[in-house]
């Protein structure tokens, strides 16, 4: 099977051209990068905890970044992650454009969508910051895995999100909020939040984008399992 894959993976590679599964998740995770700062100025609550709503879009990152992992290499997941912060500052600076122009004489609005989409400098630095490194490492942390766990897509998923989860909410929360809330009760709720989701969502939902993925490109790229071709199928 992994000779298969090889083999598979160098004529996909020679043909030049981008995959179905590539052009769709690049696309779709180009929208999810611009609208997870805006579900972000959203605090919503699971129960007892208390949780930003960008979370749901940036697991979803977390999800196709692995996914492209799985079936063009890490190099290619890299380079998704790096084009997402062009996505993602654009936007921001779009919307700080259209809150400094002049609304018209009949939108009363005008302060309270300064109030929900006017995020500060902080914000922005701590949102790159915390993206940028959790996605990179999320992918490093998928491929390595491979060597302990195969082809146990869900599992790889798991674990790299679960960690990666750990890394961004420590950083974002502790770049935008030291000093000015409480930190440690807002790492706790974020933690327990993001870990218990990326338990629950990412797994299947690696699992499913992965098969998608395969049967989009007629099962013909995988990349990642050609990258270690000493890996068995499981």
């Amino acid at each position: 099977m992994a000779n298969q894959y090889t083999a598979q993976a160098t004529t996909a590679a020679s043909s030049g051209g981008l995959s179905r599964s590539l052009f769709l998740f690049s696309i779709v995770y180009g929208g999810l990068v611009c609208i997870s700062g805006v579900l972000g100025t959203k605090i919503v609550a699971l129960g007892p905890l208390t949780l930003e709503a960008g979370m749901f879009s940036f697991l979803m990152l977390v999800v196709l970044s692995s996914a492209v992992n799985e079936l063009h290499g890490p190099e290619v997941a890299n380079r998704l992650v790096r084009f997402g912060f062009i996505p993602l500052i654009l936007s921001a600076l779009l919307i700080q454009l259209v809150i400094a122009l002049p609304g018209a004489d009949f939108f009363d609005k005008q302060q309270e969508f300064e109030d929900i989409l006017g995020k500060g400098a902080r914000l922005m630095v701590a949102g790159l910051i915390a993206y940028g490194i959790s996605q990179t490492l999320n992918v490093y942390l998928f491929d390595r895995l491979r060597s302990g766990t195969g082809k146990m897509v869900w599992l790889r998923g798991g674990i790299a999100a679960v960690i990666s989860q750990i890394v961004d909410t420590t950083l974002f929360l502790t770049i935008a909020f030291l000093g000015t809330y409480p930190l440690l009760p807002l790492l706790v709720s974020g933690l327990i939040a993001k870990l218990t989701l990326s338990l629950l969502m990412v797994p299947l939902l690696v699992q499913l984008m992965v098969n998608l993925g395969r049967r989009m490109d007629g099962g013909a790229n995988d990349k990642g399992s050609a990258a270690h071709p000493g890996d068995t199928a499981q």
